[in-house]
């Protein structure tokens, strides 16, 4: 079976996203004193420490707070999102604020979570319970009808403990080991990343083939980064929706800020990228800025031309192509797909080119393979002498893939400038297996090398 799911459910501004990053251990749900950031489900695998040597595993779930005015009118969304949350789960923390006291929202959640949540089981959790002198407080929750709540504090680490062996007691961990889970196996890992309402959170729904991410037609409804782990032909996706990407000066607040940082890292963890283009708009500056951080990361791309069903009367593939060869520079061996994912056309070659990146970058080429092909290169073309100095290359060797990565052994390497390092990948991806990914090349010169590789250069020189 796969692992357990735990929903983290309540009122707006209780503490969930930070209980979810403190249960994490790291920073997955962005955390601020706006109530109602969170919106779309977050989910992450956590380890639940136990009496045994290995901790037990399981899918934590952070939903948004229930009952929320939403700024931009969706609440119904949220609310939809929450529900699906709860149908998932095996078990539910409902989160309540001891400081702040029992509220009617509070109590509006309990009534939900009577008809909604079945038999699963339910914690009460009181947070924000900081030390000992605070735990008085917290028994006023019991007028909810849950029982006594476990008292805790999501920023101070206090009591924990008995969070996690509640967890242990109410969740059969056994059952859940009697066959090979797939839970943790993130798959590859795909970053959907565009400027502000290009089709994103549309994409990841057609492709995850459930409403996983809120759709709306108004700005910045996404501000999470979110995970949404799938099965495609076979194959398992992750896909990482993320936050509209927009001028730096733009940005208002906290909120956007780290919604756009997150966006950008999830550019540096992804093993391949889906630079979605809203076709309906000029290219801006924003698509410059995404693609100078893909390019700064060295992250394999599938260019998404999205809404092509708006403006496929204006233009045909071949002109928007060569519109965008001249208005968005520095992805030119990067797959363009047309795409319109509002009416499901081309996800299917769009995840095809994605998994076929996937297997260029990791593609590792045998050392013999690979100076082959660099000698061909050098025929046809060998770097300028300077100085009267004699460029020369002794062998080329891959330390690493995903992007992958050469290291040219040469005489001096100042006697090969950017422009001939430049030629090189480029004619390396005419040549071997990574036509369409970015290669990192190191040229190393012989003040460079170890003792062991001067040693065996005479052995080892292929040029």
């Amino acid at each position: 079976m796969p692992l357990p799911k735990i929903a983290i459910v309540g009122r707006p501004n209780v503490g969930k996203s930070s209980l979810m990053n403190r249960l994490a251990g790291r920073k997955i749900s962005i955390v601020d004193p706006t109530a109602g950031v969170t919106r779309d489900r977050v989910s992450t695998l956590i380890e639940v420490p136990n009496e045994g040597d290995e901790p037990n595993k399981a899918t934590l779930i952070d939903t948004g707070g229930y009952g929320i005015e939403d700024s931009q009118q969706l609440t119904a969304e949220v609310e939809q999102q929450i529900a699906s949350g709860l149908a998932d789960a095996d078990l539910v923390l409902f989160l309540v604020d001891a400081q702040s006291g029992i509220v009617p929202l509070d109590k509006t959640v309990a009534q939900v979570l009577r008809t909604s949540a079945g038999d699963k089981p339910i914690l009460l959790v009181a947070n924000k319970v900081d030390a000992d002198n605070l735990e008085p407080a917290a028994y006023d929750a019991m007028q909810l009808g849950f029982g006594e709540p476990i008292k805790i504090s999501a920023t101070t680490n206090y009591n924990l403990g008995e969070l996690y062996r509640s967890l242990n007691q109410h969740i059969d961990f056994a059952r859940f080991d009697g066959s090979e889970d797939q839970d943790d196996d993130a798959g590859v890992l795909v970053a959907v990343v565009g400027k502000r309402n290009a089709g994103k959170s549309t994409l990841v729904n057609a492709l995850a083939g459930e409403e996983r991410v809120i759709v709306s037609e108004k700005e910045g409804t996404t501000r999470d980064s979110v995970d949404v782990r799938c099965e495609i032909d076979g194959k398992v996706f992750t896909l990482i929706d993320t936050a509209g990407v927009r001028k730096t000066k733009s940005l208002a607040g906290d909120i956007e800020y780290y919604s756009q940082h997150r966006s950008l890292r999830s550019v540096r963890r992804a093993d391949v990228c889906l630079l979605l283009i809203d076709s309906s708009l000029p290219i801006s500056q924003v698509d410059y800025q995404l693609v100078n951080e893909i390019n700064k990361h060295f992250r394999p791309t599938v260019v998404v031309i999205n809404k092509w069903d708006l403006a496929e009367q204006e233009h045909t593939q071949e002109e928007y192509v060569e519109y965008l060869d001249d208005a968005l520079k520095g992805l030119t061996s990067a797959p363009i797909v047309f795409t319109s994912a509002s009416n499901n056309e081309g996800m299917a070659e769009a995840v095809a080119l994605a998994m076929n990146l996937y297997e260029q970058a990791n593609h590792r080429m045998g050392t013999s393979e690979l100076n082959r092909a660099i000698e061909e290169i050098a025929k046809e073309r060998g770097p300028s002498s300077k100085s009267g100095r004699h460029a020369k290359m002794y062998y080329a060797t891959q330390t690493g893939v995903n992007p992958p990565t050469v290291v040219l052994f040469v005489n001096d390497a100042d006697l090969f400038d950017r422009n001939y390092q430049q030629y090189l990948i480029n004619r390396m991806r005419d040549t071997v297996a990574f036509s369409e990914v970015p290669i990192r090349l190191f040229v190393r010169g012989k003040d460079k090398m170890s003792a062991e590789q001067r040693k065996d250069l005479k052995a080892s020189s292929k040029f």
